[in-house]
């Protein structure tokens, strides 16, 4: 099956909110990632056999997941927050991976493909279509281990947190002289627990 960059920007568009160069990178980048390690089905008959890591929450993860059907939800898709324009995916089948890496160079190369365009926002946007992969991005094959705990499908473990009371699911508990904790009890969370919602 032949991927449709058109129509795929289009879906990821509505998802997305509103069209932009990331965008327009993001379903790229899923196109090659997909055709690179051999999944051409990936909302059908390849939605079992893929992974994807991405490595920013910006704008291309959502064409990301709209292009690969892989969402955090299902488990098929896992962030890392590097805060990199990048992503690896992975076919689960072959175990074939490639990592693709925004290329920093594709913007100011985008003002050549597009002069008379001033603002480099819009100039990237259309640049970015018409660029060779090459030009776009880095290619790099790698090795994936993903634990058990990581794959997609049913929790293997689940554990009571004995600080909140709290389950935590697939191995992401701490372990202290046999007590089990969950994150935010073992390190400190994101949040701060009130007495009451009045302030």
């Amino acid at each position: 099956m032949a991927f449709d960059f058109e129509n795929l920007l289009e879906e990821s568009v509505k998802i997305h909110g509103h069209l932009c160069a990331g965008q327009v990178l993001g379903v790229r980048m899923s196109i090659l990632g997909l055709t690179s390690v051999g999944i051409s089905d990936p909302k059908g008959s390849d939605k079992k056999n893929i992974l994807v890591y991405v490595e920013i929450d910006r704008c291309a993860t959502d064409a990301i997941a709209s292009v690969t059907g892989c969402s955090l939800g299902r488990r098929s898709m896992k962030f890392m927050d590097y805060g990199i324009m990048a992503a690896t995916f992975l076919n689960l089948k072959t175990a074939t991976a490639v990592r693709l890496v925004a290329r920093e160079d594709a913007r100011n190369k985008a003002k050549h493909y597009f002069p008379d365009i001033s603002n480099p926002y819009e100039a990237q946007l259309m640049a970015y279509r018409q660029m060779v992969d090459e030009e776009l991005f880095y290619k790099i094959p790698v090795t994936l281990h993903v634990p058990p705990q990581d794959m997609p499908g049913r929790p293997i473990k689940r554990v009571v947190c004995a600080g909140c009371g709290d389950y935590v699911q697939d191995i992401r508990h701490i372990s202290r002289d046999g007590i089990d904790l969950c994150k935010p009890c073992a390190f400190g969370g994101y949040y701060t627990k009130r007495q009451s919602f009045e302030q």
